[in-house]
């Protein structure tokens, strides 16, 4: 059972502007095992301080070892969503066991957290993959009056994944943030594209990038990828 909270302090990398710190952040969710989302996204992103994944980086009773290890070698951090719970739950047992499964990434996968509080730049930072009350597993959308009760988690940022939706909204003091999926498109505001954001922690600015599904693009076409602030 992986632990409730991981509560570290950021940045391990600085990048100083002007004589302050800045610090970005990348973020993706919901990977799904899609191992070309996953690199498409982090090749446009490009340098970051930080790579948050917040959750689903599997999908369910299959495992990708070259999903986990990417975000194992990029030292992302990373939380557990409702894929690994299951997967690594008493009924993904066979599925864990499968001779191609890498069991050092099951590992180190089973062994990151279900939620995550740290600090960066001196603000409050709270990364659930679901909701932060029961039901954990409910959907919080973009318009959801749910999201009201995200006033009381104490915190300056929470970062949200699941519904595969991109969000980037202010309730109450608290910037609440989605990436939407880079893994398996959902959303029709961008077209059914993947898609990830990158946080600036100074100006608290949000960029979103849209992108087709490489695992897609050969039936589909490619576009070119489009960004949004």
């Amino acid at each position: 059972m992986p632990n409730r909270y991981d509560e570290q302090r950021w940045p391990r990398g600085e990048r100083v502007r002007k004589g302050s710190l800045t610090v970005r952040i990348g973020i993706v969710s919901d990977i799904h095992c899609n191992v070309a989302g996953l690199e498409r996204a982090l090749a446009l992103m490009g340098d970051v301080d930080e790579l948050i994944c917040a959750g689903d980086a599997i999908y369910q009773y299959r495992f990708s070892n070259d999903v986990v290890r990417l975000l194992r070698e990029r030292g992302a951090r990373t939380i557990q969503g409702n894929h690994e719970e299951v997967l690594l739950g008493p009924h993904g047992e066979r599925a864990r066991s499968a001779p191609v499964v890498d069991r050092r990434e099951v590992e180190w996968l089973a062994s990151r957290p279900l939620e995550l509080r740290s600090r960066l730049n001196g603000k409050r930072l709270y990364v659930v993959h679901g909701s932060p009350w029961e039901p954990r597993r409910e959907y919080l959308y973009p318009h959801n009056a749910t999201l009201n009760r995200l006033r009381d988690v104490e915190a300056d940022i929470v970062i949200l994944g699941h519904t595969h939706y991109q969000m980037a909204v202010r309730v109450g003091g608290t910037l609440v943030i989605n990436p939407g999926s880079a893994g398996e498109a959902r959303d029709p505001r961008n077209a059914h594209q993947l898609s990830f954001a990158v946080l600036d922690t100074e100006t608290d600015e949000v960029s979103f990038s849209n992108y087709p599904d490489p695992a897609r693009s050969a039936t589909n076409g490619t576009t070119e990828p489009s960004v949004e602030s």
